[in-house]
């Protein structure tokens, strides 16, 4: 049955209340100290001076004036943080009272709510096989929770996943740097097989070249049934994006080895692009406390 324009109000001030509220305590300073750097603007050149970083040398005007001259830069007033929400139906599975979808809310509504504190723009990208929708940044709690009715309510058209897809039309739209948060389970691979071959993301070409333009950091959200099969016996299993079904035998050791051995390739093929593309990540399962998660990444910063 479809919820009702007040149960969507309702569970969006529910969220609101929670997630503005370790905003407000936690996150915004945090998020401040940890992103505040990222945009820059030139302010003028002065005179180079012993400890300065070299690679701030203005060489036009340290050829004119025959005397070495560096950039100085200040901090953009007005930053942009970007969110690309994967809204594909495998967001839909969740066995630790939580799915994987109201996890992902919840983070992005601190995180918009983090931003809001600091004066930024946030605006968002919702991406299943295709992009569903994009939402331009602006200012201001109204906004911020329009975003988040977004992503209670919304029914997307595709079902499977194409980061790639998202990262390519976030890159053309958003010519200015900006922070922009991935929250997916990047799940996407160029062959899918149980065999323990290695596994080849689709999405290596589009993390290189966002993160060469934009401070990209990524959030894995995962359930732990995902990683590990429990012994319960014959089940049926359906894939949520492809829809295919089959029965699988639990209580076989082999075939739980054979669950957790592919669950461990792909999280390796996953956590090798996110390294070469120098893209900061943490996992954060259903079910868990996401603060702790989301404190960490922050450290790392």
């Amino acid at each position: 049955m479809k919820e009702t324009e007040e149960d969507i109000l309702r569970k969006v001030r529910k969220i609101e209340i929670k997630t503005r509220g370790l905003s407000n305590d936690i996150f915004a300073g945090k998020y401040h100290s940890a992103f505040k750097g990222r945009g820059m603007a030139f302010s003028e050149v002065r005179d180079y001076r012993i400890g300065d970083d070299i690679r701030d040398i203005d060489w036009n005007v340290t050829a004119r004036n025959r005397a070495p001259y560096i950039k100085v830069y200040e901090e953009e007033r007005e930053l942009t943080m970007m969110l690309l929400i994967d809204v594909s139906a495998s967001r839909m599975f969740g066995t630790q009272g939580q799915l994987k979808k109201n996890l992902m809310t919840e983070i992005a509504a601190v995180l918009a709510f983090s931003a809001a504190q600091n004066n930024d723009k946030i605006g968002c990208i919702l991406f299943s096989d295709r992009i569903e929708k994009y939402v331009p940044p602006k200012k201001g709690r109204q906004h911020v929770l329009r975003i988040i009715s977004d992503l209670v309510d919304f029914e997307p058209e595709g079902r499977g996943t194409d980061i790639n897809e998202a990262l390519r039309f976030f890159t053309n739209v958003m010519k200015k740097r900006c922070t922009v948060f991935l929250l997916t389970d990047f799940m996407d691979f160029s062959s899918d097989n149980q065999r323990g071959e290695a596994l080849q993301v689709n999405f290596e070409e589009g993390l290189k070249i966002a993160s060469s333009r934009h401070d990209l950091v990524g959030l894995r959200i995962y359930d732990i049934r995902e990683a590990v099969l429990p012994d319960v016996g014959i089940i049926e299993v359906q894939d949520a994006e492809e829809g295919k079904k089959v029965w699988v035998d639990t209580a076989s050791a082999r075939t739980r080895d054979s669950y957790a051995r592919y669950w461990d390739l792909a999280s390796s093929a996953i956590g090798q692009a996110l390294t070469k593309c120098r893209v900061d990540t943490v996992s954060v399962a259903t079910g868990e406390d996401y603060v702790a998660a989301l404190l960490r990444l922050f450290k790392m910063r």
